[in-house]
């Protein structure tokens, strides 16, 4: 009987500290899911810093924001398009692939391409 006590409290004891623990890892996810999002991010008033090393208003008005929709349950894209939509996608290091900048990505090709033909063209004309 005594044993049957002592271990249903244990029971309840670990499951306290399992609920706690995993409250505690599902916060540092949405640490690091935050830091490595506001890595990607510009600060608009700063000259090219990311929001996550900016100390300025704005980067702090935007860290609370992402930190927001993370714990509303929304992805990366999501937060960036929300982003994009609200403040232009300059505020983008990388900025996303789509048709109004599908010309921007593939521009390097497109010289690399006329530069070959060209320079074959150089070569057999000697």
């Amino acid at each position: 009987m005594i044993l049957c006590h002592f271990s249903s409290r244990l029971f309840v004891l670990i499951f306290i500290l399992l609920s706690f623990s995993i409250n505690a890892v599902a916060k540092e996810t949405i640490d690091d899911k935050v830091k490595k999002l506001t890595l990607e991010l510009r600060c608009m008033t700063c000259q090219n810093q990311s929001i996550y090393d900016s100390d300025a208003e704005f980067s702090n008005d935007i860290k609370k924001i992402v930190r927001t929709k993370f714990e509303e349950g929304k992805s990366n894209r999501e937060i960036k398009e929300f982003l994009v939509s609200r403040y232009g996608e300059y505020i983008l290091f990388k900025p996303l692939l789509n048709y109004k900048n599908l010309f921007l990505w593939a521009f390097p090709f497109i010289l690399l391409v006329f530069s070959l033909i060209f320079l074959t063209y150089r070569i057999k004309k000697r």
